[in-house]
């Protein structure tokens, strides 16, 4: 069969039939084992009962973006069962790994261990079971993002017009669930210039993924301005960059902190009390924490309190409302903080989070449903539970298969980058010329993302498993390329 589609490829070549049988049961025994152990969904405390009461209330915005909402919404008029809803978030998320494995087989050939030792990665990795019973946008978002890189190689050896609507189509749906998809257009523009199709279809394309993407900006400032009188995209800019800030601005010393306008007069001298009074203060452990999103969300830090202060008038303000009218005035702030203490904010922000890039940490997957054995109201009612208690077969609530994870993910950062190394200095992009691209496309992703994560947003393993996935599936093909290199005869 000459040019299959992925589908023809994946079912009816009989090399992958023992890969589609090993799937299929290898998926079917990890569901029934695992729900076994963890027969409840997880939460996180505050993210997934947010999602919920915006689903619930059909709200058009709120804290979180919406797509997720609008899925469990849209996932409850079949159901109301969370094993259903994990269920479906595991196969879902196993759908688009496999795409993308069977991708990378279509187009580079690898060799059979190769193939092996990459399908065993992403088929039985524990990692993908425990994000997939989170009631969370986590695997909506993972599995968005691979299908969407999926369809970039696609569009790169083999476009077509279907494939430039299908893709803009996933990628503003991975935009309504997660606003990091916000660099995606770039990533893709990288693809479309090395995809051999007319300037007219790769300009088409682009314009479809702006009039998308942008339509759904201006809806969001739209609502935003009906309810704070602002026009935001996102409320979340603001805190992020003023949290950012703040990590930097801690360090600079009393006699050396500059005069502010007198527009952050208020705000900034509420920051410096709050510091002086807590800075290497052991009764504030959270304090010691680097490059985290404390000041964001505790109550009773500066940031919270300031925005209850503008609303002392108005008690009946709704929090988003309040969450919303702060924050062009908190980006405003976090960024003069950042210019006038480079590098200081370099030093305490910047360098720290580069170092939870190399290695993620866990976070909240070290423990089954954030280690809390009850639910909220809302997650009861939603699901139909007969309590708002959630056991486990294990005695406690702790998930040490994935300690492991930080090691193993900053260990495939240092093969990824010397395989990428050899290649590029041993020409492989000459012999292969169809694994150049991919080798363009895949270093493109990880600087953009490395520069969006580092500076402007929370760094974690669960919202790094996308770029981490894409790294490794490159790492097994460099490596193969070099181990043939090395052992090949004279």
């Amino acid at each position: 069969m000459s040019n299959p589609s992925l589908k023809e490829y994946i079912f009816k070549d009989p090399n992958n039939r023992p890969y589609v049988w090993t799937a299929i049961i290898g998926i079917i025994l990890q569901l029934m084992f695992f729900k076994y152990l963890y027969p409840f969904a997880s939460y996180i405390n505050g993210d997934s009962y947010a999602y919920m009461e915006t689903a619930h209330q059909n709200l058009a915005i709120n804290t979180y973006p919406v797509g997720y909402s609008m899925f469990i919404r849209l996932f409850s008029v079949f159901t109301h069962s969370d094993t259903a809803l994990v269920v479906f978030q595991y196969l879902m998320l196993q759908a688009s790994l496999l795409s993308l494995v069977f991708t990378l087989f279509y187009f580079y050939n690898p060799h059979r261990y190769t193939r092996i030792g990459l399908f065993g990665f992403m088929l039985f990795n524990p990692v993908f079971l425990y994000l997939a019973n989170y009631v969370s946008s986590d695997t909506l978002f993972l599995s968005l993002s691979i299908t969407w890189f999926t369809i970039l190689l696609w569009i790169i050896y083999r476009p077509s017009r279907k494939l430039m609507i299908y893709h803009a189509l996933v990628l503003f749906l991975a935009f309504t669930v997660r606003y990091n998809a916000l660099y995606y257009p770039l990533i893709a523009g990288i693809a479309f210039l090395l995809s051999k199709q007319s300037i007219l279809q790769k300009v088409l394309g682009l314009a479809i993924c702006i009039i998308l993407l942008g339509s759904f900006i201006e809806y969001n400032k739209s609502k935003y301005y009906e309810i704070s009188k602002k026009r935001i995209f996102t409320p979340f800019t603001g805190w992020q960059m003023a949290n950012n800030a703040m990590y930097a601005y801690k360090f600079v010393p009393k006699d050396q902190r500059k005069p502010v306008p007198k527009k952050y007069q208020v705000l900034d001298k509420m920051i410096r009390e709050y510091f002086d009074s807590t800075f290497n203060n052991p009764k504030y452990p959270f304090e010691m924490m680097m490059a985290s999103t404390v000041y964001m969300w505790t109550p009773g830090l500066p940031l919270r309190k300031y925005m209850h202060d503008q609303f002392k008038k108005d008690s009946t303000a709704p929090e988003l409302k309040r969450w919303a009218s702060v924050s062009p005035l908190y980006e405003e702030y976090g960024k003069y903080i950042i210019k006038q203490y480079p590098m200081t904010f370099a030093r305490y922000y910047l360098l720290p989070n580069a170092l939870k890039y190399y290695a993620p940490p866990i976070e909240f997957l070290e423990y089954y449903s954030t280690g809390v054995d009850s639910v909220h109201p809302i997650a009861q009612m939603w699901f139909e539970y007969k309590s708002n208690k959630i056991t486990t077969k294990f005695k406690d609530f702790k998930v040490d298969i994935l300690n492991f994870y930080p090691i193993l993910v900053g260990t495939m950062n240092v093969i990824f980058f010397l395989g990428m190394i050899g290649f590029v200095l041993l020409q492989g992009y000459k012999q292969q010329p169809l694994m150049g691209k991919g080798l363009l496309l895949v270093v493109c992703l990880w600087l953009t993302n490395f520069g969006f994560s580092i500076f402007a947003s929370p760094i974690a393993l669960r919202f790094q498993l996308f770029p981490i996935l894409v790294m490794t599936s490159f790492a097994f093909l460099f490596m193969e390329y070099l181990i043939k290199e090395a052992t090949k005869k004279e």
